[in-house]
């Protein structure tokens, strides 16, 4: 059987974004599916593409894709959701292993490590289009578009951000001291990764284009054009006067040369940073990540206010119940939030609550 999502659909999809992206619409983006269909087949052999696998090039891409085009023919999706395979299993920041830094899952979660270890003035970081693990993602990409046609959202894998990018090949323990003893090396090597960074996003779509429906990356959140998630990291170990030096030149670059952009806010350790990444006027949205051990999204109520008083979006990362909380204490945020899975039966009556 086939993804059960239609032109119609699509269409609707786009309609909902775009006035969450451009600030025209004023009802939240809530994503919601249902896995309630039956794929009419067995399950593929070949494992569901996760952190723990991606360095299976046994399997062909036809293999992986199989896999994926069961499980998406399991879902019906409502509101903002949409047919979508999320590369972010490939691990935050690989553009370093497209870069030549050493990819490493043995222990079941990616992480990424210089493949020497030398001296700050001797590192380069440069995008290597013939890299493997490019060249894996591209003949999935191939395989997908091939299976798919247009009908499902690939994304662009986990970039990450300059600086952490830069504490692959570094270390960060290194990296930190290197901001007070050679920062001229640190900021040569961000300038060095961010030109990686959108030298491999525009390769990736020139492999994903025309066909892909529209862009979207870790976060699912979907865009008509070109679009990503920013972070850094490694700032939370830092001050206000380093964050303005090593990390907020690259931040209004990238939002400068992408249409649309949100802030992923990682931590309390970032919060010193908020009003620095507010003040930046073509970023579009943040999304606050209070942590592990930290209370729940209510709590932060004083952030979102923060947010919402700037005129950007909210991404959301909570409960139903916190979200419901949130959205009646700061009604003035412009929300989107992925709610997971429901049962059929439930969806139309959640939706029609945020409409």
């Amino acid at each position: 059987m086939s993804i059960h999502f239609t032109a119609d659909q699509w269409e609707e999809v786009r309609r909902l974004y775009r006035g969450w992206w451009d600030g025209s619409s004023a009802s939240p983006v809530v994503k919601l599916c249902s896995a309630c269909h039956d794929p009419g087949r067995p399950q593929p052999k070949a494992p569901f593409p996760d952190q723990d696998n991606c360095h299976d090039f046994s399997l062909s891409p036809e293999e992986v894709v199989d896999r994926v085009d069961y499980e998406l023919s399991r879902l019906e999706f409502y509101g903002g959701a949409y047919p979508c395979w999320n590369f972010s299993y490939f691990g935050p920041g690989v553009l370093a292993a497209f870069c030549g830094a050493k990819l490493d899952n043995s222990s079941g979660r990616v992480w990424f490590f210089p493949p020497e270890k030398l001296p700050i003035d001797r590192i380069h970081i440069h995008y290597d289009p013939e890299n493997r693990w490019v060249q894996r993602v591209k003949a999935l990409y191939r395989a997908g578009q091939e299976r798919w046609g247009g009908n499902v959202l690939m994304t662009m894998p986990d970039l990450g951000g300059i600086l952490d990018v830069v504490a692959s090949f570094r270390g960060s323990e290194d990296l930190l001291l290197d901001l007070y003893d050679a920062p001229e090396e640190v900021l040569r090597l961000c300038r060095e990764a961010h030109d990686a960074w959108m030298e491999a996003y525009r390769d990736l779509n020139s492999v994903l284009f025309p066909a892909n429906p529209g862009y979207s990356d870790w976060s699912g959140i979907y865009s008509e054009k070109p679009s990503y998630i920013l972070q850094s990291d490694f700032c939370y170990m830092i001050g206000n006067p380093m964050f303005r030096e090593f990390v907020l030149p690259d931040l209004k670059r990238g939002c400068t040369e992408l249409a649309n952009t949100v802030y992923h806010l990682d931590g309390i350790g970032e919060l010193p940073h908020l009003d620095d990444v507010l003040a930046i006027p073509e970023l579009n949205g943040v999304q606050w990540v209070y942590g592990d051990g930290q209370p729940t999204a209510p709590h932060w109520l004083d952030v979102y206010r923060r947010i919402a008083e700037t005129g950007k979006g909210i991404y959301l990362f909570c409960s139903r119940e916190d979200f419901d909380i949130v959205r009646r204490e700061v009604p003035e945020g412009r929300y989107y939030i992925d709610l997971g899975q429901c049962r059929p039966e439930e969806a139309e009556g959640i939706l029609s609550c945020y409409r």
